[in-house]
């Protein structure tokens, strides 16, 4: 059997990170990473990105094709969403209404449209586990439309109360963070958190792609299932990495295209 026998008919969207410049800060390269992601998780000014920066990332989506959807994170521009907060489940949910519906202006003024959501940075990983957090999360995306797909963790909280609120939940694996040997991401704050070398990323990719499975920093064989995959846009060499990752998978015969 041929690898491509063996890849035929797989498909995965390949996601990043992205309007995360504010002013005159900026920060990566989103019009290249655009180029080879088929999904665009697009801040929406709580944990980064100002009004011009999310329109002009809006209209670089829509002219690629690129499906876009709203990153919704703690109001924390100061620690980048990086940090937790303990806000109350009514107001995270109000805060995360507002930033869907934020995001949503600058998408249709520039031809597009919100088409699913996902949580950043702190509040990503909080509602891996937060019960109270997730929930609201859940409320905020049903409040606003309850047809936009959640992406989240496999065997998060998060995913689990939107499938019991009816919600369709779309699992998402990362290309360039380390996993712990219970599935999760290793902390940033920790040595080998972030992966560097594209060559080593992209093969690990095709490897979870393709066969489900990944290598924990502990050396164990874990299982990821994966809809989607996640390049980071804000880490160094975010392009290269895309670049790497993007043409792994397509010489491997998985195709890329969007989970919406």
């Amino acid at each position: 059997m041929t690898r491509n026998e063996i890849t035929d008919g797989i498909t995965v969207d390949l996601n990043s990170d992205v309007g995360e410049s504010f002013g005159r800060w900026q920060l990566g390269d989103d019009e290249a990473v655009l180029a080879q992601v088929t999904s665009a998780n697009v801040a929406c000014g709580f944990h980064a990105g100002d009004p011009t920066t999310l329109r002009r990332t809006c209209a670089w989506a829509v002219e690629r094709d690129v499906v876009i959807g709203a990153q919704v994170g703690y109001r924390d521009l100061a620690g980048f969403g990086r940090r937790f907060i303990d806000v109350e489940p009514a107001e995270l949910a109000d805060d995360v209404l507002y930033q869907v519906g934020a995001l949503e202006a600058m998408a249709r003024a520039a031809g597009g449209r919100v088409a699913y959501v996902k949580p950043h940075g702190a509040l990503y990983n909080t509602v891996v586990h937060h019960e109270a957090q997730a929930a609201a999360v859940v409320a905020a995306v049903r409040a606003y439309d309850a047809s936009l797909p959640l992406l989240g963790l496999p065997g998060s909280v998060l995913l689990a109360t939107a499938e019991a609120a009816g919600l369709r939940t779309v699992t998402e694996a990362f290309a360039d963070r380390a996993y712990t040997p219970e599935g999760t991401l290793v902390s940033r704050r920790e040595p080998g958190a972030v992966l560097h070398d594209p060559a080593e990323v992209a093969a690990r990719v095709v490897r979870l792609v393709t066969t489900g499975r990944l290598t924990a920093v502990d050396g164990s064989e874990i299982a990821v299932a994966a809809d989607s995959v996640c390049v980071h846009g804000d880490s160094p060499g975010a392009v290269a990495m895309a670049q790497a990752v993007r043409a792994g998978l397509t010489d491997a015969g998985v195709e890329l295209r969007s989970f919406v």
